[in-house]
């Protein structure tokens, strides 16, 4: 589909950042499973939680712009998808599957929060301020979630970095 107004670009990237949240949700309850660690599975279902509101946020914005979602491709995110799916078989120790997981749930939240610096800038600049606040709404739960993700690898690491010493000290 041809892009040819600013409200027609909007639309579509709405439709990419909307299409991507509901893919990421899927693929966080796909790799949720995975997680043997109780701390991170917790954060990731509670990710999925979240995720379903700003679902429910976005589909307000539609309704107030008057407009529908648009079919966008999602090939970039396929690929990110593809290429996650391989490296996890890969990778053996459960520890270190954790920290993958959680690294590559940041990479995508700081996509998405790219995303979400752009439509909300332009929502002030096309004059829809409840648009604004609505997606800044969003933008403020992805910015809590990467936050969290850093602190929860803080901890893991912390806490790996620990059992390591305590085995040293009993050797």
């Amino acid at each position: 589909m041809p892009i040819k107004t600013p409200r027609e670009l909007f639309v579509h990237m709405l439709s990419n950042l909307r299409q991507g949240t509901e893919r990421a949700t899927k693929l966080v309850q796909e790799f949720t499973q995975s997680v043997q660690d109780t701390d991170i599975k917790e954060a990731l279902e509670a990710r999925i939680f979240v995720s379903e509101k700003i679902l429910d946020t976005l589909d307000q914005v539609f309704k107030i712009i008057g407009e529908q979602p648009v079919k966008v491709s999602g090939r970039l995110f396929d690929a990110v998808v593809e290429d996650f799916r391989a490296e996890l078989a890969e990778i053996q120790n459960p520890t270190v599957r954790n920290l993958y997981i959680l690294a590559k749930a940041n990479q995508v939240l700081h996509l998405r929060i790219a995303e979400y610096r752009t439509l909300v800038a332009a929502a002030d600049l096309s004059g829809h301020f409840s648009v604004g606040v609505l997606l800044e709404t969003c933008l403020a739960e992805k910015l809590v979630f990467v936050e969290r993700t850093h602190r929860l690898l803080q901890h893991l690491t912390a806490t790996k970095m620990a059992e390591k010493i305590a085995a040293r000290s009993v050797a």
